[in-house]
């Protein structure tokens, strides 16, 4: 499917979103993306400005979460906290759908957060988490057409927070909803190649990981 290791990392947003991530760790999580050529590096806001300033030049790109995990506060925080990381040097966003309002059948309210997001963070990637394991397949369905028709241009699948993460079921059920509209990024529990390429063949884009090294390392060994 892949054929080298800068293809397959050039899928991979390489992720550090412990609440226990110092900036050190960033540090590192930045040479590591420069090292291995992943597409990007996903971080929390706090950190959006130093690793900005870290992969300055690199064509390594910054993501910053947004309302992140809950996804719960109001869609003028949401704003707010996106014009900022945008500023600080955010490329992406990676914001999470307020789960409840959605599950309420509140559908308009959940879509109207997002699609005032979109309008007022011009010029960057958006990824609207729609935290699939607390939805039925049937509200997986209609989140991702939810988040294709506010205009963001990927539906991502967890927070890696939640009681459980990606699923390669879940990724399918996503691309068939958005017809073409938005692109799957995958995330949550993706810790080694075969469950990546799991993820890749059922529809995924864009992967979410924090182990990204050791799943660059183990398809660099298997390809010898």
């Amino acid at each position: 499917m892949f054929e080298s290791a800068v293809e397959l990392a050039r899928l991979i947003d390489h992720s550090l979103l412990k609440p226990t991530a110092t900036p050190k760790d960033i540090d590192i999580l930045c040479d590591e993306a420069i090292k291995y050529s992943f597409f990007a590096v996903c971080v929390n806001p706090c950190y959006v400005l130093q690793a900005a300033r870290r992969l300055d030049g690199t064509g390594i790109k910054v993501v910053s979460v947004v309302d992140f995990p809950l996804g719960s506060s109001t869609a003028a925080m949401k704003v707010m906290e996106g014009v900022e990381a945008v500023r600080s040097g955010a490329a992406e966003l990676d914001v999470v759908m307020n789960v409840g309002l959605f599950k309420a059948g509140e559908y308009e309210r959940a879509a109207k957060d997002l699609r005032d997001f979109v309008v007022l963070t011009p010029g960057v990637v958006h990824k609207v988490i729609i935290e699939t394991c607390y939805l039925t397949d049937a509200e997986k369905a209609g989140a991702s057409r939810l988040v294709a028709e506010v205009g963001a241009e990927f539906v991502k699948t967890s927070t890696g927070f939640g009681p459980s993460g990606a699923r390669a079921g879940d990724v399918a059920i996503m691309k068939d909803a958005v017809r073409g509209k938005s692109r799957i990024k995958a995330s949550g529990g993706i810790n080694d190649l075969n469950t990546l390429m799991l993820m890749v063949q059922a529809g995924a884009e864009r992967i979410g990981t924090s182990s990204g090294v050791a799943i660059l390392d183990e398809f660099i060994k298997s390809s010898r």
